[in-house]
């Protein structure tokens, strides 16, 4: 199982709805995260912006690959968008790199 960090930058802005938002995502996205292997995910919102994700996947790669071939993730990511700082025209899954681990007390 791999466990997976990320971290992206939410417009100070935007902080209050984005956390909205988080309250009631949709059904069928849960359900689509789940479907393609998401597991134990959750994410973490620092008052200046930064978000943290982690998740534990048998495959980050592939779960990816899964979310990107759904319709509802693309509606999801256009949705949220504007509530990123990233490059124009990249949506937030696509700007998801994941951090190194460099320690994991079991």
């Amino acid at each position: 199982m791999q466990r997976i960090c990320f971290v992206l930058h939410l417009k100070p802005e935007h902080l209050e709805e984005y956390k909205e938002r988080h309250r009631s995502v949709w059904p069928e996205m849960l359900q689509a995260l789940r479907e393609t292997g998401w597991t134990n995910y959750s994410l973490f919102l620092r008052e200046d912006g930064m978000l943290v994700g982690y998740l534990e996947t048998k495959s980050f790669d592939r779960a990816r690959a899964g979310m990107a071939a759904r319709e509802v993730n693309e509606r999801w990511q256009r949705e949220m968008a504007d509530f990123f700082v990233q490059p124009a025209g990249v949506l937030p899954d696509r700007a998801m790199q994941s951090l190194e681990e460099v320690f994991h007390l079991d």
